[in-house]
């Protein structure tokens, strides 16, 4: 049996999505942000702007309603509202029908389980998604006496796994991100 490194299967896998993408219609191609020149925030902008271009008037006032409901709850957890925002971007895009491959749901990407023992009824709700994630965080964000990327790892990784000190590579990745994320929210104002 033929063992792969790490790096060759993180090789392997940007073949096979070069090769998709390869086979996209050349109208297609030409809209999507080249990752290998531009930075992971960059290309998540891109993205974003561009999904916030076609959003008709009803969903740039759904848009303006989430960051309401961002705003509010940051501010009754006292946790800043651009991590907030950095954490949605990361999760789900800002898409309230996100599902993971694992399961995870809504917004903030509540798995079932957390979300039942935050009070999520419906994980699909904006407002009980958002309510219930910024709770969570607030609490990790607690009980890592104010660490955030350890509350960002206990958030993506779950905090037994954090706790063990067993958080895999990708949730270095995803704290990364949103914290990229997060400062430049914070920077812009």
């Amino acid at each position: 049996m033929i063992r792969l490194t790490s790096i060759e299967k993180v090789q392997n896998r940007i073949g096979e999505i070069a090769r998709k993408c390869a086979s996209r219609p050349e109208w297609e191609r030409k809209e999507m942000p080249d990752a290998s020149k531009n930075r992971f925030v960059e290309v998540l902008d891109s993205v974003q702007k561009k999904s916030e271009g076609n959003l008709s008037s009803g969903g740039q006032r759904d848009m303006e309603a989430l960051r309401r409901l961002v705003s509010r709850y940051a501010e009754e957890q006292n946790i800043d509202e651009e991590l907030i925002r950095a954490v949605i971007q990361v999760e789900s895009g800002w898409k309230t029908d996100a599902v993971s491959v694992k399961g995870a749901q809504g917004l903030m990407q509540l798995m079932p389980r957390t979300a039942a023992m935050l009070g999520v009824d419906d994980a699909f709700d904006p407002e009980q998604n958002i309510e219930g994630g910024v709770k969570y965080l607030s609490d990790l964000t607690d009980k890592y006496e104010g660490d955030v990327e350890k509350a960002l790892a206990a958030y993506n990784a779950g905090p037994s796994r954090v706790d063990s000190g067993a958080t895999p590579s990708e949730t270095a990745r995803y704290v990364r991100n949103v914290m990229a994320l997060y400062h430049r929210y914070r920077e812009e104002g």
